[in-house]
């Protein structure tokens, strides 16, 4: 009998209760701060063929990554070479779509002898081999690459895999940990799947969540039918692949709409590149469905394989989000957030009203490793992610200080916590005036960090978007860009060609500073009310003079209200 629709609502909050819980228990577990503090991870369960049905609120670049590991696995085994116990494991890079950071376990879950789902977790480790600075330009320079293999078979761990991992990262007793980490994940998501089974049915489960997903799918169809059938196309660009400097990578993407479907072409995506900023192809599919997702159900939850059969993806293999072996991966995430902001910058031909300006589309990190003056021990970690501004939409203003789109819910790095744990000193973290891009509704501002080396220290930074700087839509303006300085024996380095960083010796009194851009603007920015603008140079958001530029609205700089007279005249004269 198929699942009514009290049963359906049950088992739709009841996966979202298990994937968040998974979320919760290898947070608590972790070793690492980017997995415990900045959450760079996303946990979900899936269908006995290997479709979403649920995945914890985190990374949205990993929707399909997961789904497409998880299905590899299936491929790869078999479901009769599957058994109760085991649980998988893989970083490959072209198969996750990420980079050798990402180890991705899964977990068959059987009812009664049934294949009923998996369970699965792809978390961030800090290191996995690999030379620390510089650039790659190979994926065998990155560290450390795991096929395909059990690391549980009927639930005893494969000992041998286990060394070879632990042979080959620098800080064993912390990778052991947040792989221990992701065991207890997936575990808690087998356990209370297998419950959720148990107390309702298999049968009945799963088909509630084909319910579910039919519910999913019929809501972005017909949203995607409010939106005029054409073809919009945008174009954009990266900065440089950090190997030929200054050399723009072109961004193209071409979206065609006809009745309830949409399809989202990354055909004329730069080929891939010789620098490390390359993804695999899961990710180029993922930045479609990301956007598409934004465009027509960004509230229905879980998230599940049913909001995106209406949605077809061209991608030929070989461009920089579809990339093949041997291509470089390690800065995979960077490059795919431009690509979302282009399709919403072609959307807003359509959908004005659904799109929103450019972000600052970076995570903005920093990687430091040294000794530590503490113990002498060698240490690694990140400072980041940092956050910037995310553009105006037609009705509001841009946020401020949140972390790029690509990483969803990632937090910072706490100050306290990093000062304590490593030989840094932060002296600054503030909002960047002036960063947001001018509009009738402003982008969001960015942030700066100025981070001091209390020891001597190794840097890396890898920041793009520095030229091309976040667009406005509807007439906004411009945001900021991201920008990165260094401070070395007392003198400030600002005249750097990008924001990209390899392997800088910082010693002690010796700072960089990063600097995330602001999000673009919405509409004429001389159309913005005069009051919200004296609002802004109140808070410290705009400053008189570009209040006076940007806006054409004069500031009293003692009283900080609007002289109404002058702006008349200055927004006439303009």
């Amino acid at each position: 009998m198929k699942a009514d629709a009290v049963l359906t609502e049950i088992v739709r909050n009841g996966v979202i209760a298990v994937t968040e819980e998974m979320k919760t228990n290898l947070m608590r577990t972790a070793y690492n701060m980017i997995i415990y503090e900045a959450l760079d991870f996303t946990v979900g369960l899936y269908t006995p063929e290997g479709e979403t049905i649920s995945i914890g609120l985190g990374l949205p670049s990993f929707i399909r990554g997961m789904a497409e590991t998880v299905k590899a696995k299936l491929r790869h085994f078999g479901a009769k070479d599957l058994e109760p116990g085991d649980i998988l494991v893989t970083n490959d890079a072209y198969t996750t779509g990420s980079h050798l950071y990402h180890f991705t376990f899964t977990m068959p879950i059987f009812h009664r002898g049934k294949l009923s789902g998996f369970s699965c977790c792809m978390a961030h480790w800090t290191d996995v081999g690999g030379v620390l600075g510089g650039v790659t330009t190979d994926i065998y320079a990155e560290g450390l690459q795991i096929p395909i293999v059990k690391y549980a078979r009927r639930g005893e761990v494969n000992q041998d895999l286990l060394d070879i991992i632990r042979m080959n990262v620098r800080i064993p007793e912390r990778a052991m940990g947040d792989l221990r980490a992701q065991i207890t994940a997936v575990k808690t998501g087998e356990r209370r799947f297998l419950e959720l089974l148990e107390r309702y049915g298999r049968d009945e489960v799963l088909d509630a969540i084909r319910n579910i997903m039919d519910q999913s799918e019929a809501a972005a169809r017909a949203r995607t039918r409010t939106i005029p059938d054409g073809v919009y196309e945008a174009e954009s660009y990266m900065d440089d692949d950090g190997v030929e400097i200054g050399k723009p990578v072109p961004i193209k993407v071409r979206v065609v709409k006809k009745a309830d479907q949409m399809t989202i072409d990354l055909s004329q995506v730069s080929a891939q590149v010789r620098g490390f900023y390359n993804s695999g192809a899961t990710t180029g599919y993922s930045c479609a469905q990301v956007a598409y997702k934004c465009l027509t159900s960004p509230t229905d939850y879980p998230i599940n394989e049913g909001s995106f059969r209406s949605l077809k993806v061209v991608l030929p293999p070989g461009t920089v989000v579809s990339a093949v072996k041997p291509a470089a991966m390690r800065w995979w995430m960077t490059f795919p957030m431009t690509v979302v902001d282009t399709v919403f910058k072609a959307m807003e031909q359509a959908v004005p009203d659904r799109t929103i300006g450019a972000h600052h589309a970076d995570l903005c990190v920093a990687l430091i490793n040294g000794l530590s003056p503490k113990d002498g021990r060698f240490f690694l970690a990140g400072i980041g992610p940092l956050g910037g501004g995310f553009g105006a939409k037609m009705t509001e203003d841009g946020v401020s200080a949140t972390v790029c789109m690509n990483d969803g819910d990632t937090h910072n790095h706490p100050v306290e916590q990093m000062e304590a744990k490593y030989p840094l000193l932060f002296e600054r973290h503030a909002l960047r005036p002036d960063s947001g891009g001018p509009g009738r509704y402003r982008g969001g501002l960015g942030t700066e960090q100025v981070v001091q080396a209390r020891s001597p220290i190794n840097i890396n930074v890898q920041v793009d978007r520095v030229h091309c700087r976040p667009w406005g839509l509807a007439g906004g303006g411009e945001g900021a860009g991201n920008q990165v300085t260094l401070r070395m024996g007392g003198k400030e380095i600002t005249d750097l060609p990008n924001a990209k960083v390899h392997m800088k010796r910082l010693n002690a009194g010796d700072a960089v500073t990063v600097r995330a851009g602001g999000g673009g603007g919405f509409g004429p920015a001389f159309e913005r009310d005069p009051v919200r603008v004296a609002d802004d140079v109140r808070e410290g958001y705009v400053s008189v003079a570009a209040a006076a530029e940007n806006y054409g609205v004069v500031v009293d700089e003692k009283t900080l209200e609007v002289d109404r007279a002058a702006t008349s005249q200055r927004r006439r004269g303009k």
